[in-house]
């Protein structure tokens, strides 16, 4: 059954809570949510039946959660804070991509964080972000109304396919629906760009486990590794995995084994 939170603005935000032991939250990425994302509900099933309070949640402006300031990064970092707050004050936090950029911005605001598993987050490196272009561009389009020309401009560079089997298929108009969430994505990924990783996250002084999948896209090891060299507490795992997807068996062993040591 859901439940929910009231984060600081006032904004519900929705979750799945199950099982019982050391609290874990998963951070969806850009076009997670509960009801579009079965991989991670599933995963959250293993994680429960492991041994962990699991909570599985909408990002706001997404699901059953309220949109609030949609879009705004510190406003997603108030929601994992209330999450946090609801099982204890401290949490594991794993993040699913873009995800995975907004678990960092929680861990160093201090929210409570234990550990941070992070699933292949999309950072250009230190040097070679875009300046802010897609956060501009989506604000823009958002801005204008134009949320169809939103989730292409923030999928422009993604492999082509994967935007004409989006628009072909029936998940477009709900991704086209969320596109005004995706300004937080966009915005955890450009303030990562702003000065060096180890200066902007020198707060996040807990284990950290930074994965990538076997076969998966160029961007995401060499992001994983620079992650390792500017964190003092991160190493690197690869699990199988093709085209920034992870098979379930692999990422809940490996999950299981990191928060629980």
């Amino acid at each position: 059954m859901t439940e929910f939170v009231t984060s600081a603005d006032g904004t519900r935000i929705a979750s799945d809570i199950e099982g019982d032991g050391p609290p874990v939250i998963l951070i969806g990425g850009a076009m997670q949510f509960r009801a579009f994302d079965p991989d991670t509900v599933q995963l959250a099933h293993r994680l429960a039946a492991r041994g962990f309070t699991v909570v599985n949640y909408d990002r706001r402006g997404r699901g059953e959660s309220g949109a609030g300031s949609v879009g705004a990064l510190e406003s997603e970092i108030d929601d994992v804070a209330a999450l946090v707050a609801r099982v204890g004050g401290r949490a594991a936090l794993y993040g699913s991509s873009s995800g995975a950029v907004i678990a960092l911005w929680a861990a160093q605001a201090g929210v409570g964080v234990t550990r941070l598993a992070l699933w292949e987050a999309p950072l250009a490196l230190e040097g070679q972000g875009d300046g802010g272009e897609t956060l501009r561009g989506l604000r823009e389009r958002i801005a204008a109304g134009d949320h169809e020309g939103a989730v292409e401009f923030f999928m422009r560079d993604m492999p082509p396919e994967w935007l004409a089997g989006a628009k072909a298929g029936p998940a477009w108009p709900v991704m086209v629906g969320i596109a005004p969430s995706l300004v937080a994505d966009a915005a955890a990924l450009t303030r990562a760009q702003e000065a060096p990783w180890a200066r902007q996250w020198s707060a996040v002084d807990v284990p950290v486990l930074a994965i990538v999948g076997e076969r998966t896209l160029p961007l995401f090891p060499p992001a994983a590794d620079a992650l390792v060299t500017a964190l003092p507490h991160a190493r690197r795992v690869t699990v199988p995995g093709t085209d920034h997807g992870w098979e379930l068996d692999a990422m809940t062993d490996t999950l299981a084994g990191f928060l629980t040591n």
